[in-house]
This record gives C-alpha cells, structure tokens and sequence, in this order.
C-alpha cells in the first residue's frame, strides 16, 4: 500500500468506522442497550481490523507474483520477542479493562493466559497431525487466536470455559486459513499477507459467539458492561446468541461499507498502490531505506548511482521484476550463509 494512502488512511478509518463500533457497544451505544456482551473488544477491535485489513487488502490488491511464491519471514527471532510482547502486553489489555485491582482483573489475566496456552498449544497439535512438524510461525499464530479469542470474555467466564475457547481458537482459524482458505476463490484472490481474517475477525466472531455461550452470571454481575448479562448456558436463553450474531453482524457490515468507501474516495486523490518500481524492489525502497544491509549495499535506493535498480535511474534502463531479481541474486539478497 503506497505510505502516503496509509497515512490518510489511518485516521479516517480510526474515525469514522472504528470509533462507531466502540460506542456502540460499550458507552451506552444501541448495541450495548441491546444486550450484546463484549467485555475487553473482541468485536470492537479485533473483528471491526480483520474486517478492515481484508477489505483493504482487496481494494489495494496483491504483491508481485513472485512475492506470494517466495514470501519467507523476514526474522523468526524477532517475530518469537514480539509475540511475547503481545501476549505480555494482553494481560493489561483484558486486565485492565475494569479500571481497578479487582476480582474481575486477576479472572481475565488467568484466562487470558490459559486460553493462549491453549490455543498455542492445539495450533502447534494440528500441525503435527497433519503437516508432520511444529511450526514457530504456527505456534505465534496459535497464541495470537487464542488472545483474540478469550477477549469478548475474559472476566465474564470461568477458566474451564477459558481452556475451552482456547481450544476452539486454536481449531477453527487453522480450519479456515489451512483448509478452507485454499478452498475459497475470494480468500485466494484478495492477498491477506499476515492472515489477518483468520487470525482476527474469525477468532473475533468466535469469541464473541463462545462468550454468549458460556458467559456466568456471577462473573457478569461483578463487572460486565451489560446489565443482567449471562450466557445461553447460564440461562441467558437463544436470544443472547441471536444478539452476540447481530453484534457481530453490524461490526462487520459497517467496517466492509465504511472501509470500502474512505478507500475509494482516498483512491481519487492518492494512489492506493505504491509505484510498479518499488513493487520490484519492495517496500524499504518507499523510504530510500533498508531493514537488513546485510550485503553492504546500504544505498542500493539512491537514484544517483549509475546502476540505480528503478526506472529513469541514471543507466535508463527500464526495471523489470527479471532484471531486480538477477541484481537481488547477485548482491545475495536472499540471505547470507554461514559456512561453519
């Protein structure tokens, strides 16, 4: 996505499709009347950005083809220390959504943590079973459906019921990305490179359908945002899973129409796509920059040099994706290999 897109992007999206979520279902808003339960954002945050990041991902469109096929992480060591962080981070996040050191903080901080153990841990299980070995990316993945997961809940169910949604968030969104995902010409077509669908609006809508589930009255009675909250298995009768479905609905629609149109009308003014020259490089070459120099070509970017990799560079030379892979080859830009 071209970086100026993003940068008008971002604010309006903030404005005018995120924050009608949140005050519609936390504040007071219609759907908080309504009696929808969404304890610390799992239809607030989580489902309304999946929503919005596939939708975009569909407007924007794909990488280059030779990207999808060779799309390997860029450092796993990094992505192992920021998981830790998001999941660190997650205990304030659920925890902190009462406001104070109560009874309700310290039941989500355990749920949330057991549901991402879970979660990691049936991730990691499916894995073996069908891929024959565990997988880190998978193992990250795993614990990041397992946080979104228990979000809509934390402080509103017990933590059997946490272990549960745990091992339906490490279950259902590897279905959808691993099986169903191949299987789907929509899902295949629109180029969601970090699986944000699978990963945040499935584990989203999942979280808030179990919450309306298995959501105590106890736990509710302490601290939930809706009066008179339960779940359909604490007596809270079909009709709270019809309005966690209705919540969940309207998140949805609202974030695929108002996404859709601040795309199309930032499209008018700014291009949504960065220029084919920097598709062939990648996206540091927005910057003038690299992330990894590790082939001692720090100024590869710089229009000056006579061999500059970009069209109307000083050789004149038109860029193709042939002719940046063959300079990416020769520089080793695929990596560097330590012989030992």
């Amino acid at each position: 996505m071209n970086i100026r897109a993003w940068m008008a992007f971002t604010p309006l999206w903030l404005l005018f499709s995120y924050t009608v979520g949140a005050f519609s279902l936390w504040g007071g808003g219609f759907l908080y009347q309504w009696g929808v339960i969404d304890y610390s954002g799992g239809y607030v945050i989580h489902l309304s950005s999946g929503i919005a990041g596939f939708t975009a991902a569909y407007w924007v469109g794909p990488r280059l083809k030779s990207d999808r096929e060779r799309f390997s992480p860029n450092n796993i060591l990094l992505m192992i220390a920021g998981g830790g962080l998001l999941w660190l981070g997650w205990a304030g996040f659920n925890g902190g959504a009462p406001y104070a050191p109560n009874i309700t903080a310290s039941v989500a901080v355990l749920n949330t943590n057991v549901s991402a153990a879970t979660s990691l841990l049936t991730w990691t299980c499916l894995d073996v079973i069908f891929f024959g070995k565990p997988s880190v990316i998978g193992a990250v993945q795993g614990m990041m459906t397992g946080l979104v997961c228990i979000t809509p809940g934390a402080g509103l169910v017990h933590t059997w019921s946490a272990m549960l949604m745990g091992a339906f968030a490490g279950s259902v969104p590897w279905f959808t990305m691993m099986i169903l995902h191949k299987k789907s010409s929509l899902l295949m077509k629109v180029d969601d490179t970090l699986a944000v669908f699978h990963t945040h609006a499935v584990a989203g809508v999942l979280g808030g359908v179990l919450t309306g589930l298995l959501a105590t009255p106890e736990l509710c009675a302490l601290d939930s945002p809706v009066p008179g909250a339960r779940g359909v298995f604490y007596g809270g009768g079909i009709a709270q899973m019809g309005k966690q479905l209705g919540g969940a609905l309207f998140v949805t629609v609202w974030n695929l129409v108002v996404t859709s149109a601040i795309l199309l009308c930032i499209g008018l003014f700014i291009p949504l796509r960065m220029p084919d020259d920097q598709l062939m490089i990648g996206d540091d070459a927005a910057h003038g920059e690299e992330a990894y120099a590790l082939w001692g070509d720090g100024e590869k970017f710089d229009v000056t040099r006579p061999d500059a990799t970009r069209t109307g560079g000083a050789s004149g030379a038109a860029v193709t994706e042939d002719t940046v892979e063959q300079r990416l080859t020769s520089m080793g830009a695929r990596g560097v290999t330590i012989q030992l």
